[in-house]
């Protein structure tokens, strides 16, 4: 069984014809409960159980189920980081599960139930289902995300918390196992932040296409790399990059905290004086989530920052 997927959708739906939930940076998951055996399988069907062995028993012990969900962590700031995760994801051994369980603890957001009892839920509407599964009262490392009428109130309310955005759902959708639907959409926020470049990398091959830039957030700790961007760099803007960025060379890193080797390598290190504004999915994280480049900021200087 594969689950129901969402379509990229452009605005947040009006009207009552529509629920809205907020969208999880995790990992996707359905839950089976058969014959007093729990099973958790991935998006690909890959059986994932002893990843998590929090997870791993049903609040409800033998009672026949299956759910879908999405299993998160918080990162240091209190948001759901799927990065948090991802040591945990493809670990196969029951001792290292635990270990890691106890160090980077998960939840499993369970938002649609499918089967209960023997008796197939997936297609009935998706507010029968909904339904359903509020009154399971599922607490502890399984809960229960509230669904919500208002979804330009719950797109802001994200927007402003760092979320990852709102899935919103046609309440009379059915479930298609392994099915993309337009009746699910998703709506991912990106953020503009403006931020200072530390770097500047070549393109592969050549020594002066400047391809890609290493950026850093000014904090009092200093300016702390965040991350490489090379999204939204073409040939035009490179050129003019390069223009601007010469003169600026220096011998070592200007970040405060190391750049990773794999950012470092073949990186020209630069004076921190120019300011870009990135384009990135998700606020509140170490790293830039698919980061495009903007534009410079010739109105701003790092001090402004």
């Amino acid at each position: 069984m594969r689950p129901m997927l969402a379509t990229h959708g452009r605005t947040v739906p009006v009207g009552d014809a529509w629920a809205h939930e907020v969208k999880w940076d995790g990992v996707r998951a359905l839950t089976e409960v058969r014959d007093g055996t729990l099973r958790m399988t991935s998006r690909n069907e890959n059986a994932i159980t002893i990843a998590w062995p929090e997870l791993s028993t049903s609040p409800y012990g033998d009672r026949d189920l299956l759910v879908d969900g999405e299993i998160i962590a918080l990162n240091d700031r209190g948001v759901p980081d799927f990065r948090t995760l991802q040591e945990r994801m493809h670990v196969r051994k029951a001792p290292t599960a635990e270990r890691l369980a106890e160090r980077v603890p998960a939840i499993y957001m369970v938002f649609d139930l499918l089967r209960l009892d023997g008796r197939d839920l997936a297609q009935e509407p998706l507010e029968k289902r909904r339904a359903a599964l509020a009154d399971l009262e599922i607490d502890g490392t399984w809960q229960v995300p509230p669904a919500y009428d208002d979804g330009a109130m719950l797109f802001d309310a994200t927007l402003q918390q760092g979320l990852e955005g709102v899935v919103s759902k046609r309440r009379t959708s059915t479930y298609r196992f392994g099915e993309r639907s337009p009746h699910w959409l998703k709506l991912a926020h990106r953020h503009r932040l403006s931020y200072v470049v530390g770097g500047w990398r070549p393109q592969e091959g050549t020594a002066d296409r400047l391809a890609s830039l290493l950026v850093g957030e000014v904090t009092p700790a200093g300016l702390l790399y965040r991350g490489r961007v090379g999204s939204g760099i073409g040939p035009k803007q490179g050129r003019a990059l390069a223009e601007l960025v010469a003169g600026l060379g220096r011998a070592d890193s200007p970040f405060a905290d190391e750049v990773p080797a794999i950012d470092a390598r073949g990186t020209r290190w630069l004076e921190p004086v120019l300011v870009v504004d990135i384009d990135t999915h998700g606020r509140g994280y170490e790293r830039l989530r698919q980061p495009s480049f903007q534009g410079v900021r010739s109105d701003l200087t790092p001090e402004d920052l």
